[in-house]
């Protein structure tokens, strides 16, 4: 039987693992240093244990940041586009009203007042819409957060990031 002069490393428990030996026993002074490195070892795999969560929840709050100002930007283009509705709409109805008073002088009156209550419903529409929109983004915005503390609870890491960090 051959005795063996090295020591070992076991991969799963990352610790120096040293054999005993006949010819070269171990110190005092040797066990303190292999127990030392073991201690160093230690704490280098919970630092890096604590680098890669504060990583994940790092891109998980990024994901959520940029899924909410997705949410946003397109609450804001539709808020957009329904003022530029309205304005469109209330300029016509203003210059249809103009041509009739010129028109009709004698019905000035009964005119005016449909063309009144035609810009009212057009801004009933419009408010209806904003706030439609409104509850959908804050629908959004909670669906995001749900997810998010999903994500938060599970550890995991949303497919759909970003581009640059695809490589996970």
């Amino acid at each position: 039987m051959k005795m063996k002069n090295q020591s070992e490393f076991s991969v799963e428990e990352k610790a120096i693992v040293s054999l005993p030996t006949e010819e070269f026993p171990l110190t005092q002074k040797d066990e303190s240093e292999v127990a030392k490195a073991m201690e160093k070892t230690k704490d280098r795999d919970v630092a890096l244990a604590q680098v890669e969560i504060e990583k994940k929840l790092a891109l998980i709050k990024a994901w959520e940041d940029n899924e909410k100002a997705k949410a946003d930007n397109k609450a804001y283009k539709k808020l957009s586009a329904i003022d530029a509705w309205e304005n469109t709409k209330r300029a016509s109805l203003e210059a249809q009203l103009k041509q009739i008073e010129e028109k009709y002088e004698k019905k000035k009156a009964e005119y005016g007042e449909k063309m009144k209550n035609k810009m009212s419903i057009v801004h009933r529409a419009a408010e209806e819409n904003k706030a439609s929109i409104e509850a959908d983004r804050a629908g959004e915005f909670l669906t995001v957060e749900e997810v998010a503390s999903k994500f938060r609870a599970t550890g995991r890491i949303p497919k759909k990031l970003f581009a640059c960090f695809s490589s996970f």
